[in-house]
């Protein structure tokens, strides 16, 4: 995929013919060249040309790829050694809100992942072609990102010298540039936008050690499938990772590549995360609409057979013995799949079915059974992220393996012996040792859910196992790229969040779902949202994020990310001599929580919510008030101190 669709020398550029220039933009368009598209090119090369006159050095881009949000940047010029990031709005009377963000995502997104832009001044420029000259505020961010400029067709050339008369550095060769090596970390919904559209997993992942991981397991991955298609073996693979490693971006890869209709070979995503599917779906539906300019009912129509919930395409199995269209299955988060007993009991009281004796792990690997050739299933695996009465974990799924299955192949990362995954079983006993196969590649070690730390997963664990000497080593080495904050004050927190935010970085509040006693602060963990307006809506959408009045707790964000975070903490997860106290709010009291299990979920539940802001966090312990029973000081202060003691910077 070319890098941008032209690409030369700013008298270059200049000196070429018009019809040249967009012969050369048409040619290397992917796109189906329209005529809107094709108009708003021949504008935005005289609007430049009339700008440059007086120009005599520089490199102009035109439509540069910005793969991890699936989009093109206008223009970039480079001159003095700066990077001019130019968004065009042709016929635009205004300086749209959208535009701006739209601009400042992208000079935000060169400055994160575009190696050659790190230590570059970087100027986002809006151009409203019919808008009014305005006076801009010629600032710029900590990181040299100036503050959004914006201008019209006439007065472009005037913002750019009033920079270059603050600014200069070193002259940027304008093709090491262009070919420089592109680090992205695309949330979970901007990964799957871009796979849809037919980028391929390298575009879109970091190009260091976490893209070199990712990129081995998918290939990996692949070889086993193929393997299994060309001597009709049916394989089982079991890939692990550290929260924020990329599993779902491996399956939603790997879904894409092998839906192959024209093979036969049709691929399915399934996530038993009912908001995960949700956003996911929406997410692909509201770009595919805009993209291909369909309905949204057509839209959806299409993503819903790409990504389903895990509990439909079991439903669907269960009322015949058809053998599914699918020959590869990815399932998400893979331990969460429901025991016997839950499975039974939902099925009496949903479906009104007596006597299902199958847990759901041995019923999906049954489902994939049926076919007489061969078939593949993937199975996503969080380790401690088990958070839902009736999750089976992994040793329900090797039971099946070894009782009922035993011709399966089985492949496993070299970490299911961590007791994370294992709930203290061996799970290699139930498998017969020529059928067990150790992949190190199926096993993602590296978060690439924050790009400014890897270290972030491993901090809360240890946090969480209560390891504190290892959680403030682990804490000093990425407190100065990744911040984390500590305040007891609501208030600052949301202003901390928006303070943080720029262009469309979304960010939100979270917590607990038992956080029952958070309602005096005005969190209402109880709240139903709708996820995908949660994560999906703008600014100005109340029902969005960004309004932090709804907010989201484990079930709602566990697979999904937030720019930045504000996780509420409650008395339910609360330190005291030492040791996590865990206590569930029932009418009008706390009662502790005795069964590991549910100690557990609780533990994971906090994992979750911990591990959920690429960016940064700003962590929000209340103050309690003595006079309410329910909300002691003491409850609250226990885990405020163990914060401290850490090293969070409070605020």
């Amino acid at each position: 995929m070319n890098k941008s669709f032209y690409s030369s020398s700013v008298n270059s550029f200049k000196n070429s013919e018009d019809n040249s220039i967009l012969g050369e933009l048409a040619r290397n368009n992917t796109f189906e060249l329209n005529d809107l598209q094709r108009n708003s090119w021949i504008k935005q090369i005289s609007i430049l040309k009339d700008n440059f006159r007086q120009l005599n050095k520089g490199h102009i881009l035109f439509e540069y790829s910005i793969p991890r949000m699936g989009k093109r940047v206008d223009a970039v010029l480079l001159l003095d050694g700066l990077v001019f990031v130019l968004e065009f709005k042709v016929g635009e009377k205004e300086y749209p809100a959208y535009a701006i963000d739209q601009v400042l995502d992208y000079s935000i997104d060169l400055k994160n992942f575009h190696e050659q832009s790190h230590n570059k001044k970087i100027i986002p420029i809006l151009i409203s072609t019919e808008a009014n000259e305005i006076d801009n505020s010629i600032q710029k961010y900590d990181d040299q990102i100036y503050f959004p400029q914006k201008t019209n067709k006439s007065n472009l050339i005037n913002v750019i010298n009033s920079i270059l008369n603050l600014e200069n550095d070193i002259d940027i060769d304008g093709i090491d540039w262009e070919n420089s090596i592109y680090k992205p970390t695309p949330t979970i919904i901007e990964a799957a936008q871009a796979l849809y559209k037919g980028h391929g997993v390298e575009e879109i992942s970091r190009s260091d050690a976490g893209a070199f991981n990712l990129s081995k397991t998918s290939e990996t991955i692949s070889s086993i499938i193929e393997n299994s298609k060309s001597n009709n073996k049916k394989s089982i693979c079991f890939i692990t990772g550290v929260p924020g490693s990329g599993k779902t971006l491996a399956g939603l890869n790997i879904a894409n590549l092998r839906n192959n209709v024209n093979e036969n070979e049709h691929a399915v995503f399934l996530s038993g995360n009912g908001p995960l599917v949700e956003v996911l779906q929406e997410g692909l539906a509201r770009d595919q609409k805009e993209e291909e300019n369909i309905t949204k009912a057509a839209a959806l129509s299409k993503t819903k057979v790409f990504i389903q919930n895990i509990h439909h395409f079991r439903d669907d199995n269960i009322s015949s013995d058809r053998i599914p269209v699918e020959k590869v299955v990815i399932f998400d988060e893979a331990q969460r799949a429901w025991t016997k007993e839950q499975t039974s009991s939902f099925m009496i009281r949903r479906k009104g079915r007596d006597g299902f004796d199958m847990s759901e792990p041995e019923f999906l690997i049954s489902v994939m059974d049926r076919h007489e050739d061969w078939a593949t299933i993937i199975c996503l695996i969080g380790g401690g992220q088990e958070i839902n009465t009736g999750e089976a974990g992994l040793p329900e799924w090797f039971r099946s393996l070894g009782d009922k299955y035993p011709g399966w192949d089985v492949y496993v990362s070299n970490q299911l012996t961590d007791i994370e995954y294992t709930r203290g079983e061996n799970l290699y006993s139930y498998i017969d040792d020529n059928k067990l196969h150790k992949k190190e590649s199926l096993h993602l070690s590296v978060s690439v859910r924050s790009f400014r730390s890897e270290l972030i997963s491993n901090f809360v664990k240890s946090l969480l196992d209560l390891n504190i000497e290892n959680s403030k080593l682990i804490y000093n080495q990425f407190k100065n790229q990744y911040p984390i904050l500590l305040t007891r004050n609501l208030d600052t927190a949301k202003k901390w969040l928006k303070s943080k935010a720029r262009g469309t970085e979304r960010y939100g509040i979270i917590c607990s779902s038992k956080g029952k006693r958070l309602r005096p602060e005005g969190i209402h963990s109880k709240n139903e949202i709708k996820a995908s307006n949660w994560f999906l809506d703008n600014k100005a959408d109340v029902r969005s994020s960004y309004y932090l009045e709804d907010v989201a707790t484990e079930f709602h964000i566990q697979g999904l990310e937030l720019d930045w975070t504000c996780v509420a903490w409650d008395a339910n997860f609360r330190f005291n001599n030492n040791e996590w106290e865990y206590l569930d709010f029932k009418g009008t009291k706390w009662q502790k929580i005795n069964d590991d299990v549910r100690k557990l979920y609780l533990k994971n539940a906090y994992r979750v919510l911990l591990t959920r802001a690429r960016q940064g966090m700003i962590i929000f312990v209340p103050n309690g008030n003595d006079e309410d029973y329910t909300r002691q000081t003491k409850f609250y202060d226990g885990i405020y101190n163990l914060l401290c003691n850490v090293g969070i910077e409070r605020i």
